[in-house]
Protein backbone atom coordinates (compact mmCIF):
# COMPACT_ATOMS: atom_id res chain seq x y z
CA UNK A 1 0.00 0.00 0.00
CA UNK A 2 1.27 3.48 -0.96
CA UNK A 3 1.77 6.22 1.52
CA UNK A 4 -0.03 9.13 0.79
CA UNK A 5 1.70 12.37 -0.21
CA UNK A 6 0.70 15.03 1.99
CA UNK A 7 0.52 18.55 0.97
CA UNK A 8 0.46 21.63 2.90
CA UNK A 9 -2.66 23.21 2.89
CA UNK A 10 -3.04 25.90 1.01
CA UNK A 11 -3.04 29.49 2.48
CA UNK A 12 -5.69 31.57 2.02
CA UNK A 13 -5.08 34.40 -0.32
CA UNK A 14 -4.56 37.92 1.74
CA UNK A 15 -6.97 40.71 0.32
CA UNK A 16 -5.08 43.79 -0.75
CA UNK A 17 -5.96 46.52 1.19
CA UNK A 18 -7.77 48.38 -1.36
CA UNK A 19 -9.88 45.06 -1.49
CA UNK A 20 -10.78 45.55 2.24
CA UNK A 21 -11.66 49.24 1.91
CA UNK A 22 -14.09 48.14 -0.72
CA UNK A 23 -15.71 45.85 1.29
CA UNK A 24 -15.80 47.86 4.42
CA UNK A 25 -17.17 50.80 2.20
CA UNK A 26 -20.01 48.85 0.96
CA UNK A 27 -20.98 47.30 4.51
CA UNK A 28 -21.05 51.02 5.21
CA UNK A 29 -23.39 51.72 2.75
CA UNK A 30 -25.51 48.72 3.90
CA UNK A 31 -25.34 49.76 7.24
CA UNK A 32 -26.68 53.57 6.24
CA UNK A 33 -29.55 52.00 3.93
CA UNK A 34 -30.68 49.64 7.20
CA UNK A 35 -30.56 52.75 9.50
CA UNK A 36 -32.30 54.96 7.04
CA UNK A 37 -35.52 52.30 6.71
CA UNK A 38 -35.69 51.90 10.53
CA UNK A 39 -35.91 55.59 10.51
CA UNK A 40 -38.42 55.75 7.82
CA UNK A 41 -40.53 53.00 9.61
CA UNK A 42 -40.01 54.63 13.08
CA UNK A 43 -41.35 58.08 11.96
CA UNK A 44 -44.35 56.20 9.29
CA UNK A 45 -45.12 54.10 12.73
CA UNK A 46 -45.29 57.05 15.51
CA UNK A 47 -47.35 58.96 12.66
CA UNK A 48 -49.86 56.10 12.51
CA UNK A 49 -50.03 55.72 16.15
CA UNK A 50 -50.72 59.77 16.95
CA UNK A 51 -53.41 59.29 14.44
CA UNK A 52 -55.20 56.49 15.52
CA UNK A 53 -54.77 57.06 19.36
CA UNK A 54 -53.28 60.67 19.76
CA UNK A 55 -49.89 59.57 21.10
CA UNK A 56 -46.93 57.31 20.21
CA UNK A 57 -45.37 55.90 23.65
CA UNK A 58 -42.40 53.27 23.70
CA UNK A 59 -44.32 50.64 24.82
CA UNK A 60 -46.74 51.13 21.58
CA UNK A 61 -43.62 51.19 18.93
CA UNK A 62 -42.45 48.08 20.42
CA UNK A 63 -45.67 45.80 20.43
CA UNK A 64 -46.19 46.95 16.96
CA UNK A 65 -42.62 46.20 16.02
CA UNK A 66 -42.47 42.78 17.80
CA UNK A 67 -39.27 44.05 19.60
CA UNK A 68 -38.24 45.17 23.03
CA UNK A 69 -38.85 48.48 24.99
CA UNK A 70 -35.12 49.06 25.22
CA UNK A 71 -34.40 48.68 21.30
CA UNK A 72 -37.22 51.32 20.71
CA UNK A 73 -35.75 53.60 23.36
CA UNK A 74 -32.43 53.49 21.43
CA UNK A 75 -33.66 54.32 18.16
CA UNK A 76 -35.66 56.84 19.28
CA UNK A 77 -32.60 58.43 20.92
CA UNK A 78 -31.08 57.87 17.60
CA UNK A 79 -34.24 59.47 15.58
CA UNK A 80 -33.88 62.61 18.43
CA UNK A 81 -30.18 63.23 17.50
CA UNK A 82 -30.80 63.17 14.29
CA UNK A 83 -33.54 65.93 14.37
CA UNK A 84 -36.72 63.32 13.53
CA UNK A 85 -38.44 63.54 16.80
CA UNK A 86 -39.18 65.20 20.07
CA UNK A 87 -38.66 63.07 23.28
CA UNK A 88 -38.79 64.09 26.92
CA UNK A 89 -39.29 61.33 29.79
CA UNK A 90 -42.52 59.90 30.92
CA UNK A 91 -44.02 61.94 27.74
CA UNK A 92 -45.24 60.70 24.65
CA UNK A 93 -43.32 60.56 21.50
CA UNK A 94 -43.60 63.24 19.07
CA UNK A 95 -42.41 64.19 15.21
CA UNK A 96 -40.55 67.44 14.72
CA UNK A 97 -41.42 68.79 11.34
CA UNK A 98 -38.73 67.10 9.68
CA UNK A 99 -39.43 63.42 10.86
CA UNK A 100 -43.41 64.60 10.10
CA UNK A 101 -42.17 65.21 6.60
CA UNK A 102 -40.34 62.52 6.33
CA UNK A 103 -43.65 60.40 7.62
CA UNK A 104 -45.86 61.44 4.89
CA UNK A 105 -43.38 61.74 2.05
CA UNK A 106 -43.20 57.25 3.56
CA UNK A 107 -46.68 57.09 3.41
CA UNK A 108 -47.04 58.78 0.03
CA UNK A 109 -44.40 55.87 -1.13
CA UNK A 110 -46.01 53.29 0.22
CA UNK A 111 -49.44 54.18 -0.93
CA UNK A 112 -48.26 54.71 -4.55
CA UNK A 113 -46.58 51.33 -4.36
CA UNK A 114 -49.36 49.64 -2.92
CA UNK A 115 -51.86 50.81 -5.47
CA UNK A 116 -49.35 49.81 -8.29
CA UNK A 117 -49.32 46.44 -6.86
CA UNK A 118 -52.81 46.15 -6.68
CA UNK A 119 -53.38 47.13 -9.89
CA UNK A 120 -51.95 44.36 -11.31
CA UNK A 121 -53.26 41.47 -9.45
CA UNK A 122 -51.25 41.51 -6.72
CA UNK A 123 -53.56 40.93 -3.38
CA UNK A 124 -54.16 43.66 -0.51
CA UNK A 125 -52.19 41.65 2.05
CA UNK A 126 -49.14 40.81 -0.11
CA UNK A 127 -49.40 44.20 -1.78
CA UNK A 128 -49.35 45.90 1.70
CA UNK A 129 -46.16 43.42 2.89
CA UNK A 130 -43.98 44.07 -0.43
CA UNK A 131 -44.84 47.77 -0.55
CA UNK A 132 -43.52 48.13 3.09
CA UNK A 133 -40.10 46.96 1.68
CA UNK A 134 -40.00 48.64 -1.77
CA UNK A 135 -40.62 51.42 -0.27
CA UNK A 136 -37.13 52.54 1.41
CA UNK A 137 -35.39 51.46 -2.04
CA UNK A 138 -37.46 52.74 -4.92
CA UNK A 139 -36.35 55.95 -6.85
CA UNK A 140 -38.44 58.87 -7.50
CA UNK A 141 -38.37 58.15 -11.20
CA UNK A 142 -39.20 54.74 -10.87
CA UNK A 143 -42.22 55.51 -7.90
CA UNK A 144 -43.19 58.07 -10.41
CA UNK A 145 -43.41 56.03 -13.65
CA UNK A 146 -45.84 53.77 -11.31
CA UNK A 147 -47.78 56.42 -10.52
CA UNK A 148 -48.27 57.25 -13.97
CA UNK A 149 -49.31 53.75 -14.75
CA UNK A 150 -51.63 53.65 -11.94
CA UNK A 151 -53.37 56.70 -12.65
CA UNK A 152 -53.53 55.90 -16.40
CA UNK A 153 -55.07 52.82 -15.61
CA UNK A 154 -57.74 54.35 -13.10
CA UNK A 155 -58.96 57.15 -15.84
CA UNK A 156 -59.77 53.99 -18.31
Amino acid sequence: MKAKKVTEPKKAATPADSDIATSAARFDRIRRAHQKEVAEDYVEMIAELIDQSGEARISDLAARFGVSAPTVNATIQRLHREGLVVTAPYQPITLSDKGQTLAISCSLRHAVLRDFLLSIGVDPITADADAEGMEHHISDETLAAFKQMTDQKRDC
